[in-house]
């Protein structure tokens, strides 16, 4: 068995679909790992992102499976499940073999692999689509917007896309708690032009002392509005829950007891 050793990230587990394919591996006997033990009576091989043969393997997955089932795949490695390298290269590997048609890349959901990247896909692009409707930014003095996020996916730059689209004249950052990274958009820049930045030096102590004044006041604004156009005698906390998952609360204005 040959076996890729990747970082886990999308560059590098597509270096290694880049490299199966360039050395002529049987699929079949090969292997993409993130982290995974060592198997036995394989050969190993550590990979290093190459940014030229990803974009290649992004281009050709783009025109043979088409923009939708290639965000699907993105998806996929946006996980933190420690198969889910192994789980994108087959399916793309059954995808090439059999020329499947763009918008048909999942419709094999018998095939083990293919259903696991699907079911990766979903759970991370439900992450998504929840995100987009729950984030919440607040404006720092100068008109800087900054939202605070703790996805279990490292969905940010599908976030920051989605944002940049909608937001272009705003500057704004939208931090990743768990991963200690933020995205970063200048306002009047080119169209969705955004950036990856580490947030380590971030100090919570001084974001709550830029908050501009009119902040303050529509934050205290809405929380009362939420809280006073409640039914009291219908509170159901437990279908609350199941609606806005606690870990979407815990970053969002009307759910902040501290102020």
């Amino acid at each position: 068995m040959i076996v890729y050793q990747c970082e886990d990230s999308l560059e590098s587990i597509l270096t290694a679909v880049y490299l199966a394919y360039e050395e002529k591996r049987d699929h079949r006997d090969t292997r993409i790992s993130i982290g995974e033990q060592p198997f036995l009576f394989s050969e190993e091989y550590e990979v290093r992102a190459d940014e030229e043969k990803a974009l290649k393997v992004m281009r050709t997955l783009r025109q043979r499976f088409g923009e939708e089932d290639f965000l699907r795949l993105c998806y996929a490695l946006t996980t933190t499940e420690e198969e889910k390298g192994q789980a994108v290269y087959q399916t793309i590997v059954k995808g090439l073999t059999y020329k499947t048609k763009p918008g048909h890349l999942f419709d094999a959901l018998s095939d083990p692999f293919v259903y696991q990247a699907f079911a990766l896909s979903r759970r991370a692009g439900n992450e998504v689509h929840h995100l987009i409707g729950f984030v919440r930014f607040q404006e720092w003095k100068g008109g800087i917007l900054y939202g605070k996020i703790g996805p279990e996916n490292n969905i940010l730059p599908y976030l920051m896309e989605h944002f940049a689209d909608r937001l272009p004249g705003e500057s704004f950052i939208l931090q990743d708690v768990n991963r200690k990274i933020a995205g970063l958009h200048p306002a009047r820049r080119e169209e969705r032009q955004w950036y990856l930045a580490s947030a380590e030096q971030i100090d919570e102590a001084v974001l709550d002392r830029i908050l501009s004044d009119r902040e303050r006041e529509m934050a205290a604004l809405f929380r009362y509005f939420c809280k006073n156009i409640a039914i009291k005698e219908r509170k159901n906390l437990k279908l609350q829950q199941n609606l806005l998952p606690l870990r979407f609360q815990e970053y969002m204005t009307e759910f902040d007891k501290n102020r």
